[in-house]
Order: C-alpha cells, then sequence, then structure tokens
C-alpha cells in the first residue's frame, strides 16, 4: 500500500461527512488502543459533563455586559467592587462593556458584584 501525505490524508477527511469522520475515530482507537483528548470527549459527553465541572468550579469571573440606562450608578458601583480604579477607569472600564470585572474570585464575592451591580441597573454575567 502507498503511504499517503499529510495533505493527502487531510484532504481525504475534508471530503468525509462528520459521521464517516466519527466512525473513523471510533476505529483508529480501537486500532491503536488509544482514546481521544479530553476536549473531544467533553464535547461527545455533552450537557452533563459541562454540568458537573461547573459544580466543581471554584474561580469565577464577573463580566459586565452593558451599563444599562444609570450609568452613572453603575460607575459608581464599579469603583467600590473594584478596588484601586479611579474614576476615569470605572468609566472606561464600564463604557469597554462588555468586559471582565473580576476575574478569578470565590463564588461569594462574586455573587455579592453581581447582587451589587444588577442593584444599579447592569447587566452581569457570572461565568
Amino acid at each position: 500500500m502507498a503511504k499517503l501525505s499529510t495533505e493527502e490524508l487531510l484532504d481525504a477527511f475534508k471530503e468525509m461527512t462528520l459521521l464517516e469522520l466519527s466512525e473513523f475515530v471510533k476505529q483508529f482507537e480501537t486500532t491503536f488502543e488509544v482514546t481521544a483528548a479530553a476536549p473531544v470527549a467533553v464535547t461527545a459527553a455533552g450537557p452533563a459533563a459541562a454540568a458537573e465541572e461547573a459544580e466543581e468550579q471554584t474561580d469565577f469571573n464577573v463580566v459586565l455586559e452593558s451599563a444599562g440606562e444609570k450609568k452613572i450608578q453603575v460607575i459608581k458601583v464599579v469603583r467600590e467592587v473594584v478596588s484601586g480604579l479611579g474614576l476615569k477607569e470605572a468609566k472606561e472600564l464600564v463604557e469597554s462593556a462588555p468586559k471582565a470585572i473580576l476575574e478569578g474570585v470565590a463564588k461569594d464575592v462574586a455573587d455579592a458584584a453581581k447582587e451589587k451591580l444588577e442593584a444599579a441597573g447592569a447587566k452581569i454575567t457570572v461565568k
């Protein structure tokens, strides 16, 4: 059998449907006794695996999606929540939404910040 180059293999894969490619991966894993990388396994597992991962999460990011109608109040709360920000920096942060305000914080800190910012009129997402 002639040896195929990498480009020839890629061209062959491009012509396959996703179903055919999935079947190929299964046969490849069986033949060579290997398993797919973690991202493939998470994708195949679906929402259940994502929910388990979210339960184990310890660090959260608070993302300002929009300031809403009460931009001045949101700027004040951002200055309160994020330590060390001046008025100019807080205003720039709010105007650059969507933007992460807090990164890698504990769940209780993220929830408290979200509550304060939403009370001021901002739209917040905790990831």
